[in-house]
């Protein structure tokens, strides 16, 4: 009897310690794998250099310095390398700042001052820690349909679209005539950039599936080749210092205050949506299929957002576009993230070679980039026509009126057509409508 027990004893140990290699072996696997490194440090390699011209245009959407802007996306690869090693959210998905976030940051920038981002960056990271500790981006998700979301990325992609149009013709001041708009130089700068636009959506639709980086590789050296023997626009990179700093508030009037939590929480929304549709993108590509985790990504995002915070740095998350190159550059785990962390670090202390940059290389990055968000509508279409017509109306209003107004008239909107038709089509009472609606958040709370 006693040997038995000492068996049943053993087996159970084993059992257990079997069960906690496994969970071990699982975390590990998120953030490194020996048989995966040589791939993952390919990956890394290839999409950091990709970053860079992308990561650039954002900053300079956002009204960031440059510098701020990549020492951000170098910070998060950091964060989100860390973290998978604990609480994996995604294997292959690649942090960073966020062109769908670019114009709401330029909008606070704008209004607040930069001198006041560190402390609305640093309150919207405390809102996504709240939001992940309570898992509430389940509710959000239920306010704030994922046809708006398309809508409002819509809107935001035509701001950044014509954002950089301008780049597209502009020229060195040493070459602008005062009497003519349409001179010799202008025209031949267009031409430079038409060419290199039509490549690039060529090399993309050629490369998408296989390797979305090349278009971004031949555009950036065909752009540095082309700068050494044409005068064109090149790009200027401020070397501000990066110090650490506690992100405290300077502001006067009350209002503000208001004004400020209220934009906070736009900006912590919109980043916990995108996030959790990036994720489940990110899921579909995994080469591995494993499942992805959002409210662990929220973990790694909020956690990075309060860091970048104290060196007056920008909002993250994984962005599709970066995530998408990572995979089929031959991702495999978190470890690629650490690379493109390391290839984006080389370019914040270095930053005089990206003056070797040329404009109208970055303006066709951002550009095609703005087309995508814009392109992302077509995503809307088997919602049905309410979807459609409520998404096309949230773009127009995000870029006519503003995004933070835009989204608030398009969701009061979304509400009330859903309000009027329960109540005056389908006869419903009013408090059913309301029970129902809150039945609904009860049932999602239940099934989590």
């Amino acid at each position: 009897m006693p040997m038995i027990s000492q068996t049943s004893i053993s087996t159970a140990e084993r059992t257990q310690r079997l069960g906690l290699f496994q969970k071990v072996a699982s975390i590990e696997s998120a953030a490194f794998q020996a048989q995966y490194a040589g791939r993952d440090i390919a990956a890394g390699l290839i999409t950091g250099v990709m970053a860079i011209p992308l990561s650039v245009g954002i900053a300079m959407m956002s009204e960031y310095p440059i510098k701020v802007g990549l020492a951000t996306v170098a910070f998060a690869c950091m964060i989100g390398w860390i973290n998978a090693w604990f609480r994996p959210g995604n294997f292959i998905g690649c942090p960073g700042i966020a062109a769908g976030l670019a114009p709401v940051l330029a909008m606070g920038v704008a209004s607040f001052g930069m001198e006041n981002m560190a402390f609305v960056i640093f309150l919207t990271a405390v809102m996504q820690a709240i939001i992940w500790k309570f898992d509430w981006q389940r509710y959000i998700l239920l306010a704030v349909p994922a046809y708006l979301v398309e809508g409002l990325l819509a809107g935001i992609g035509l701001k950044i679209a014509l954002k950089f149009l301008d780049f597209t013709y502009e020229l060195p001041a040493d070459v602008v005539a005062a009497d003519m708009f349409f001179n010799g130089a202008r025209i031949q700068m267009m031409f430079i950039s038409l060419t290199g636009l039509v490549i690039f959506v060529y090399l993309f639709t050629k490369f998408r599936y296989i390797q979305p980086a090349v278009p971004y590789f031949v555009i950036i050296g065909a752009g540095v080749l082309l700068a050494q023997f044409v005068h064109v626009p090149m790009l200027h990179v401020e070397d501000v210092p990066l110090s650490l700093a506690l992100p405290i508030p300077h502001f006067d009037d009350p209002l503000t205050w208001v004004y400020v939590f209220g934009f906070a929480a736009m900006l912590a929304v919109i980043d916990v949506i995108e996030q959790v549709m990036s994720n489940a993108a990110i899921q579909k590509i995994d080469p591995l299929k494993r499942e992805c985790n959002s409210n662990n990504s929220l973990l790694a995002i909020w956690i990075a957002n309060i860091g970048s915070s104290f060196f007056g740095g920008m909002t993250n998350l994984d962005g599709l576009a970066k995530s998408t190159t990572n995979r089929l550059a031959g991702a495999y785990t978190k470890f690629s993230v650490l690379i493109i962390g390391c290839v984006v670090t080389f370019f914040v202390i270095n930053p005089q070679y990206l003056e070797l940059l040329p404009k109208f290389a970055v303006a066709i990055v951002m550009m095609f980039t703005g087309w995508k968000m814009i392109a992302g509508l077509m995503h809307v279409t088997h919602h049905g026509p309410y979807a459609m017509v409520l998404a096309f109306l949230t773009g127009a209003l995000v870029y006519k009126v503003g995004i933070f107004e835009g989204l608030l008239i398009a969701m009061a909107v979304h509400g009330a057509v859903h309000y009027l038709v329960d109540t005056q089509v389908n006869k419903v009472p009013a408090k059913e409508v309301v029970s129902n609606y809150v039945a609904n958040l009860k049932k999602i709370s239940t099934a989590s």
